[in-house]
């Protein structure tokens, strides 16, 4: 694991950006398309804000996320809504979205029809995950029904319920994050910090996002 430190996070919203955008774009020079997952939540907006007007070949870019509850795009609780209103907009409209949600009443429905969208864009070109104060990333989280396959299993997405997670979530597995070429986490603030030191040192059913430590980058700034 490599950590960069950054004096502030509009600093670091506006170089992850860009380096992203870099990733992309040597991605596209030897393939016809990259792939890019990202996470939802408050935290990559402004990263999102900075990379949408970042001049590359957009057209050939396949844009997912790296979890989304089991809402519509109606509930103000959706992931891709959050992709839609803030990353595939500007010269980043051109993308194309592959979803991580269906109309059906649970994700087992979908699974296999979304998984099938996931596969053509394997392996990943670009991750950027986040992580919470309980070590959890993507959807992986501590203590949720299926973690154990969804940190050891060889299924592409899994559909998730945890503690203190109001809907069922669908995630991308440990295997699709760590076969990734470049991956990337953001955390910011000192609650996260010692949250990243302590996962080092569990195991990953204790601290799902040590799973995907190695020869990732963590890019962190206190506030």
């Amino acid at each position: 694991m490599e950590l960069i430190e950054y004096p502030d996070t509009e600093m670091m919203m506006m170089r992850l950006a860009d380096l992203l955008a870099s990733q992309i774009k040597q991605a596209l020079l030897t393939n016809d398309r990259a792939s890019l997952a990202v996470p939802g939540g408050t935290t990559p907006g402004p990263i999102f804000d900075n990379l949408c007007s970042i001049d590359l070949d957009w057209d050939r870019v396949d844009v997912m996320l790296t979890d989304e509850r089991w809402v519509p795009e109606s509930s103000d609780r959706s992931n891709t809504r959050l992709l839609r209103s803030r990353l595939l907009v500007d010269r980043a409209a051109a993308a194309r979205l592959i979803p991580l949600y269906a109309d059906a009443a649970t994700p087992e429905e979908k699974l296999d029809d979304l998984s099938a969208g996931l596969d053509a864009c394997l392996p990943l070109s670009v991750v950027l995950l986040g992580m919470g104060a309980d070590m959890h990333t993507a959807s992986i989280f501590p203590g949720a029904d299926r973690l154990d396959h969804a940190l050891n299993g060889d299924d592409l997405l899994v559909a998730m319920r945890a503690p203190g997670a109001p809907e069922p979530r669908i995630t991308l597995s440990a295997k699709v994050l760590n076969g990734a070429f470049n991956r990337h986490i953001v955390i910011i603030g000192a609650e996260k910090r010692a949250a990243l030191d302590k996962a080092q040192g569990l195991s990953a059913e204790e601290a799902p996002v040590s799973a995907v430590l190695k020869d990732c980058t963590v890019h962190w700034a206190e506030a």
